[in-house]
């Protein structure tokens, strides 16, 4: 029983990241049911989402195609940034971080839920080189993905958008690139430092695999307006959960 709530947990936490970019609103909480302490769950979760990236760049490869001196530019950055959020979880004592990821939770689904103006001010506000102030911020959702990500990929595409002169499709294919770096050193450093739930990892992992492929024909077929407001009212509300356990 335990294998098959992870393995739903992880479809439904395909389906949330490939629809709303909130994986981690099935993931983490199951890897909390099945008794895990807050930190080891986060660090599990980390590594079992690594290899959904494998799969959207896959999927991306012809929005890539003449973007990888755009990559090789940003790559340093948010490589080191998701080094230093995965520093962050493995300095942090498990009781703090229990304490702190209502607010991350809390903060991705209210993110979520302003996902279109987000974006819609991004695409205006359309630079054709990334300032200073882009790539700090591209830096800093890097160390929040290494942390914990909750939305990450909500706030890496705005910063994409307003900082390079791209489309919507090849600006989500560069945010997936970038912000899968971010995870990937993120669970290496996981893995050689932290403690990691490998039982739990399979069939979460199948499960993300899974909900990211079907993911993209669920949207086709269902308002995607309605999808991210009930998946961010459902983050506040397992904010709220989160919150009243911690406190």
């Amino acid at each position: 029983m335990t294998v098959l709530l992870l393995f739903v947990a992880g479809v439904g936490a395909g389906l949330s990241g490939s629809i709303a970019g909130l994986a981690s609103l099935f993931s983490y909480p199951a890897l909390l049911a099945v008794g895990l302490p807050a930190t080891t769950a986060n660090v599990t979760n980390t590594v079992a989402l690594a290899f959904s990236t494998v799969g959207q760049v896959a999927g991306s490869r012809p929005e890539l195609t003449g973007q990888w001196p755009v990559l090789r530019r940003l790559a340093p950055i948010t490589l080191v940034g998701g080094a230093a959020g995965a520093a962050l979880v493995l300095v942090t004592p498990p009781e703090t971080f229990e304490r702190i990821v209502p607010f991350l939770v809390g903060g991705a689904a209210v993110v979520l839920l302003f996902q279109p103006r987000i974006r819609a001010a991004a695409e205006r506000r359309g630079a054709p080189e990334a300032g200073p102030a882009v790539l700090v911020g591209m830096f800093l959702v890097a160390v929040y993905g290494g942390y914990f990500g909750a939305a990450a990929g909500v706030l890496m595409l705005a910063l994409v958008l307003i900082g390079l002169p791209v489309s919507l499709a090849r600006g989500n294919a560069l945010k997936a690139v970038l912000l899968g770096m971010a995870n990937a050193i993120a669970a290496v450093g996981f893995v050689v430092l932290g403690v990691v739930a490998w039982w739990a990892v399979p069939p979460l992992a199948v499960g993300v695999a899974l909900g990211g492929w079907c993911g993209p024909k669920v949207v086709r077929r269902l308002p995607a307006g309605p999808l991210r407001v009930g998946i961010a009212l459902a983050g506040l509300g397992l904010a709220v959960g989160l919150a009243v356990q911690a406190y």
